[in-house]
C-alpha cells in the first residue's frame, strides 16, 4: 500500500477510533467523582452502585438499540448521532441540578457508549485488510485506554486546581471537546464500501473503495458478492448464526466477569479500603491508566501475529493470578504495598489479552448483512454484565473486599477453559469466508 493511501486509510480509521476515547473518558471519569456524588446526595453504599450502574442502563440499551439502524442507515450515520449523544451528555451533566438530572444525562451518555461499542468496530473491521484487521480494529480499544488515561490525569489535574461543587462538574464536562472533534472529523470520512455494496449503492461504494485506498473495487466487490451469497436473509437467526452467538455472548460475559470495568469505577475506594488517601489514589490511578495503555499497544502490536485464541488464553491465566494476589492482601489484611503492583499486573495481562481482542472479535464473527446485529448482542452482554457488577461491587465490598476479587479470579480459569476448548482462530480470514471458519468447515 502507498504512503499516501496508507494515510488515506488510517485518516477514517482515526475518526472511528475517537469514539473508542470518548468512551474510555466518560468510563473512567465516574471514578474522580464518586466520593464528590457521595457527599454532595449523601448516598449509601447501595445508592452509590445505583448512581453508577443507572447511567450504565443507557449503555446497554445503547448497545441493544445500535445493530438495526446500523445496518439499515450505515455505521458512520449513527456515529454522527453519537456524536453530538456523547456532546449533549457532556454538557448536561456538567450543568446538573440533582442527582436524577445528572443520572438522565450520564443515560445519554451511556446510550453514546453502547452505540460506540457495537458501530465504530464495524466500521474500522469493514475496512480493514485481513492481514491487519487485529491492529487496525484495536485503534479502537487504544483509544478506550488513551480516554481512561485522560480520564485519570484530568480528574487528578482538576482536583489539583480546585475543589468542591466545580470540581466533579469540571471533571463531567471537559468530555465536550473530544466529542466536538469526533463529530467533525467524522463529517470528513465516507460509508463503509461494503456496506454500501450490500445495501445496491454500488456507485457510491466504488467512489468509498477509493477514498479509503482500499484497493481494486472490482475484486473487493467479487469478494462482497461472495459474502452476500453466504449470508441468507439477512436476519440474525438463532438456527442461522448460532456459533457466533455463543461466542459473542461468552466473549463479553468473562470480558466483565474479569473485574475490569468495577475495578476502573471504584478505583478510589479500593485503593481507600487498602489505607490510601485520596491523592495518593489519584496518583495510582495515574499509574493504572499507564498501565492499560502500555498493555494495549503490546496486544495491538501482537494480535495478528500471536492470534486473538492464544492472547485470550494467556490473559485469562495472568489476570487469574493477578487477581488472586489482590484478593490474598485483603484476605491477609496486609501486603498493601503490593496493590498497585497487583492491580498494575493484571491490567497489563487484560489490556494485552482481552481488551485488545474483544472489540476485534466481535466486529468479525458475523456476516456484513447481520454484522452490526451480531455486535450489538454482544455489546448488550458486555454491558448488561457491566451495569449488574457495578451495581453489586460496593454492596459486596461494604461486607467483604477480598469476595469479588476471588469470584473474578475463578471466573479467568473457568474462561481459560472455554477459550481452548470452544473458540475458534479468526487472525488473517478475510470477512466474506469468516463463517466457514466460526462453524469449523
Amino acid at each position: 500500500m502507498r504512503a499516501a493511501s496508507r494515510k488515506l486509510n488510517m485518516r477514517a480509521v482515526i475518526a472511528a477510533s475517537l469514539a473508542g476515547l470518548l468512551f474510555g473518558f466518560d468510563t473512567a471519569v465516574i471514578a474522580g467523582v464518586t466520593d464528590a456524588l457521595r457527599a454532595e446526595f449523601d448516598l449509601s453504599a447501595a445508592e452509590l452502585g445505583a448512581a453508577v450502574s443507572a447511567a450504565l442502563v443507557g449503555t446497554l440499551v445503547g448497545a441493544l438499540g445500535a445493530g438495526r439502524p446500523g445496518d439499515r442507515h450505515g455505521s458512520r450515520t449513527v456515529l454522527l448521532w453519537i456524536a453530538i449523544a456523547y456532546i449533549v451528555s457532556a454538557i448536561g451533566s456538567a450543568f446538573s441540578g440533582g442527582l436524577a438530572m445528572l443520572v438522565a444525562f450520564r443515560f445519554v451518555g451511556g446510550l453514546a457508549i453502547g452505540g460506540s461499542s457495537v458501530l465504530a468496530p464495524i466500521y474500522i473491521a469493514e475496512i480493514s485488510p485481513p492481514a491487519r484487521r487485529g491492529l487496525l480494529v484495536g485503534f479502537f480499544q487504544l483509544s478506550i485506554v488513551i480516554g481512561i488515561l485522560g480520564a485519570y490525569v484530568s480528574n487528578f489535574l482538576i482536583a489539583l486546581a480546585t475543589d468542591g461543587d466545580l470540581a466533579w462538574r469540571l471533571k463531567l464536562g471537559v468530555a465536550v471537546f473530544p466529542a466536538l472533534l469526533f463529530l467533525l472529523l467524522l463529517l470528513r470520512i465516507p460509508h463503509s464500501p461494503r456496506w454500501l455494496y450490500q445495501r445496491g449503492r454500488t456507485d457510491e461504494a466504488r467512489g468509498a473503495v477509493e477514498t479509503l485506498a482500499m484497493g481494486e473495487p472490482d475484486a473487493l466487490f467479487a469478494q462482497f458478492a461472495e459474502g452476500d451469497a453466504a449470508a441468507g436473509d439477512g436476519k440474525l437467526r438463532w438456527g442461522v448464526h448460532r456459533r457466533p452467538i455463543l461466542l459473542a455472548i461468552a466473549l463479553a460475559l468473562f470480558n466483565q466477569l474479569s473485574g475490569i470495568n468495577a475495578i476502573l469505577y471504584y478505583l478510589g475506594d479500593i485503593f481507600a479500603a487498602a489505607g490510601f488517601d485520596s491523592v495518593s489514589a489519584d496518583i495510582q490511578a495515574v499509574a493504572i491508566g499507564v498501565a492499560n495503555l502500555v498493555g494495549t499497544i503490546l496486544g495491538m502490536t501482537i494480535i495478528d501475529r500471536v492470534g486473538r485464541k492464544p492472547l485470550l488464553l494467556i490473559g485469562a491465566i495472568g489476570t487469574a493470578v493477578a487477581l488472586a494476589a489482590v484478593a490474598g492482601i485483603y484476605t491477609a489484611g496486609q501486603g498493601q504495598a503490593l496493590l498497585l503492583p497487583a492491580l498494575v499486573l493484571f491490567i497489563l495481562f487484560f489490556a494485552a489479552s482481552q481488551g485488545a481482542v474483544i472489540w476485534v472479535y466481535l466486529s468479525e464473527i458475523f456476516p456484513t448483512s447481520v454484522r452490526a446485529r451480531g455486535q450489538s448482542l454482544g455489546s448488550a452482554t458486555h454491558w448488561g454484565m457491566n451495569a449488574l457488577i457495578a451495581f453489586c461491587f460496593p454492596v459486596v465490598a461494604q461486607y467483604t473486599q477480598a469476595l469479588p476479587f476471588w469470584l473474578f479470579s475463578g471466573a479467568m480459569l473457568v474462561q481459560a477453559v472455554v477459550i481452548w476448548r470452544y473458540f475458534p482462530e479468526t487472525s488473517g480470514v478475510a470477512l466474506e469466508k469468516m463463517e466457514r471458519t466460526v462453524e469449523g468447515r
